[in-house]
């Protein structure tokens, strides 16, 4: 008992020992190292975190010792009580021996299973289930299949491996930190800097602090936590039972208390505080499990001490053994949480359970379906927060569609094509492209506390992006790839398999080459046909040419070989020409580029010698009404117009050879020449069979729509995100 309570001393801070020091300060040094390398690699998405199918709320400290963890947390379940949400609690059940899961109601269960602290809780709160088991993803599964709506996690601060939409951290104001070493040197689980992770700090027991420790603790927590993130507890009696009864020990009576709980101290100045009179104290390590000769030498020693009553906490009674005897009444005082503040406290909570998300893109045809996905999200959960990440350029698509952008921008020469060339990728090095990469690694780290799983539109260096920079395993529409365009390579293959919560591909074949988690469930690029929110018809064949520049910088470059094109066109008989602007092109420049080609530009048009061609900003799916053809540079748009059965001519150059392998027999790539396009579109407008085989091949390639509003289901139904944004609402409401 002596070394035990000169260790403890020790660990809090209260006394020094150098041959503690001697022995405990290198293992503790060495678990510092440890964590601090666990940490890294879950920051990078190198440790897997589980995100949980419910909104979860984690309430932990950063050392061991009794920071009223367990009346917080039935403090937060009565509160999602009273706004009507279904609240369960998941705990590990410290000194239980559960090994399934395992579900505690009113009180009834075996302490040598689930713990004392479970027990206590579920007690306390008869309505609410608790799951108790060493695995918690298993234990949030199982209040899942209860009807939870909400899950409160006990003791989970470091259990990092479970993904949570709050961390609620309790330093008590009694002894907060203790001697700041981690364990065995001292109390610390983790080092005073991991509060930088909290979401909101709630410094307990703050009626046992005086005002002058109570503010140089608030500004030792202000170096990591945002002051308006910071909070106080109390804690308030709650009744009493004494002999079975709620009658409470009458004022003045002389007690003797005993405890085994990890803040003993505190229990001795709440009792104080009752105004009574403590004749002598027994302190057990926390959870300790008495025996009968404890009970018969606690009553002894009470007694000779003059002690008229015994006293203990609620956690202690779950440890006192069936048959021991009392020769002296026991007291046991129930005490509650009370929040200062709380109606700040309570909506700074229900905000941090608001569904957050984050769609990453990296590419123009990427951002478009990227902008789609957060169209179906913030139409599916309309109160959530829907941003974009989009890797190139300045997230225009996402602005003009009225979502926030949350990574720096990124403008090369070579508009974020790396693959095609090296000197492209010199170029894009020489402007800055590392530079870019680190800011946008560095944004990442900053939402990446507040945002749900994201979600990737893209290729794997955007997965990866993703993964290093939030810490967090993407969904992946994976529309950069397909078995047509050689497919995934084998580490991408691996990379897709572990780094992703699923996969969708853009066509069957692509997610059976992939295999794990991918699915197929319609072609992502084709879901672009239904943006502006209206039904798909059948595409009916008209009698107008659509002329494409593509969106990138070159197109004012480009657009010469279709103007060539159509002038030849129309020679030879076709009247009707439409070319579509995308919407990253910059117009003045554009139209000043005709305009030196010799072409007058005015009223939506250019016109030169008779040919017009009416230009357009409409999306793809309209613009491509009336098209029997199409002679353009585009990526997306080209693909979309020939999953409508459109033929597709293009010129023979490096990216677009990559893009007929997607095509395949849909695409016929030509001479970089004006005259070349117009001879290869007349051949196939004047061979019918041609026509007919590349509008049928395109069809086939591209496949049917579908893919973004599975995603969207699947983050509903699977990650919960429906049930985030019912809880929101609900805690959101009158209070």
């Amino acid at each position: 008992m002596k070394f035990m309570n000169a260790y403890m001393n020790y660990v809090r801070g209260k006394k020094y020992n150098p041959i503690f020091d001697v022995i405990f300060r290198p293992i503790s040094w060495l678990g510092g190292w440890v964590i601090a390398l666990l940490d890294f690699l879950r920051a990078h998405g190198l440790l897997k975190t589980t995100e949980p199918p419910l909104p979860l709320i984690s309430v932990g400290n950063i050392t061991y010792g009794g920071t009223n963890k367990t009346p917080f947390v039935a403090l937060l379940a009565e509160f999602a009580a009273s706004m009507g949400v279904k609240a369960g609690i998941v705990t590990r059940g410290y000194s239980g021996n559960a090994g399934k899961v395992m579900i505690l109601r009113g009180g009834n269960g075996d302490r040598t299973m689930a713990g004392d602290e479970p027990l206590m809780l579920s007690r306390k709160l008869p309505n609410v289930p608790i799951a108790v088991g060493k695995h918690r993803i298993s234990g949030v599964e199982a209040l899942k299949n209860e009807g939870v709506e909400l899950v409160i996690a006990d003791d989970a601060f470091q259990h990092k491996a479970l993904g949570r939409d709050a961390d609620i951290v309790l330093v008590d104001c009694a002894c907060p930190f203790g001697s700041g070493k981690i364990v065995p040197a001292g109390i610390m689980r983790e080092k005073v800097d991991a509060l930088a992770r909290a979401d909101i700090v709630v410094l307990t027991k703050s009626e046992q602090a005086s005002p002058q420790d109570l503010e140089a603790l608030r500004e030792t927590v202000r170096k990591f936590v945002d002051q308006e993130r910071i909070f106080t507890s109390r804690l308030e009696s709650d009744g009493w039972i004494l002999n079975g009864t709620d009658t409470p020990p009458k004022a003045g009576a002389r007690v003797f208390t005993f405890s085994a709980i990890g803040s003993p101290e505190s229990f001795t100045r709440t009792v104080q505080e009752m105004g009574l009179i403590i004749t002598g104290q027994r302190k057990y390590r926390d959870h300790h499990q008495y025996s009968r000769a404890d009970i018969e030498e606690l009553c002894s020693l009470a007694e000779k001490l003059g002690a008229e009553v015994l006293m203990c906490t609620e956690k202690d009674t779950y440890n006192l053994p069936e048959n021991g005897k009392f020769t002296l009444p026991l007291a046991i005082p129930r005490v509650k949480a009370v929040v200062n503040e709380s109606e700040r406290f309570f909506a700074l909570l229900a905000e941090l359970l608001r569904p957050n998300i984050i769609v990453a893109s990296n590419g123009y045809g990427e951002d478009a379906i990227g902008v789609m996905l957060a169209k179906k999200f913030r139409a599916r959960l309309p109160e959530a927060i829907v941003s974009a990440f989009p890797l190139v350029g300045k997230g225009d698509a996402y602005v003009q569609a009225g979502f926030a952008v949350k990574s720096a921008p990124s403008v090369t020469p070579s508009g974020g094509v790396l693959k095609y060339s090296l000197r492209d990728l010199w170029g894009d090095m020489r402007a800055g492209l590392l530079r870019h990469v680190r800011a946008q690694l560095g944004d990442w780290r900053k939402i990446a506390r507040r945002v749900r799983t994201p979600v990737c539109v893209g290729d794997v260096y955007l997965l990866l992006h993703t993964l290093w920079g939030s810490g967090m395993r993407p969904m992946f529409c994976a529309a950069a790839k397909t078995v047509y365009l050689s497919g995934h390579w084998r580490l991408e293959r691996a990379i897709i398999n572990r780094f992703t919560l699923r996969t969708w591909t853009r066509d069957k074949k692509s997610a059976e080459q992939l295999g794990g988690r991918a699915v197929y469930s319609g072609s992502p690029i084709m879901d672009l046909l239904y943006e502006d929110g209206g039904e798909l018809h059948e595409h009916v064949t008209g009698d107008v040419v659509l002329l494409l520049p593509g969106s990138r910088a070159r197109a004012c470059r480009d657009v010469k070989l279709l103007l060539d094109a159509a002038e030849i066109l129309r020679g030879s008989g076709e009247e009707k020409f439409r070319m579509v602007l995308a919407p990253t092109l910059p117009v003045d420049e554009f139209l000043g580029a005709c305009e030196s080609y010799g072409w007058t530009a005015g009223n939506y048009a250019l016109t030169k010698d008779g040919t017009t061609i009416t230009l357009t900003h409409e999306a793809i799916a309209r613009a491509a009404e009336g098209v029997k053809i199409l002679i353009g540079f585009g990526g997306t748009a080209n693909q979309l117009c020939a999953g409508l059965g459109i033929p597709v001519i293009s010129v023979d150059e490096k990216g677009k050879r990559v893009q007929k392998k997607l095509l395949g027999d849909s695409e016929i790539l030509t001479e970089r020449s004006g005259e070349a396009l117009a001879e290869c579109a007349l051949r196939v407008l004047n061979d019918r069979g041609l026509y007919e085989f590349m509008s049928g091949a395109g069809r086939e390639r591209m496949g049917i729509p579908g893919a973004l509003d599975d995603i969207v289901e699947y983050s509903c139904e699977s990650l919960g995100w429906g049930v985030r944004e019912r809880v929101y609402a609900r805690l959101n409401g009158e209070r």
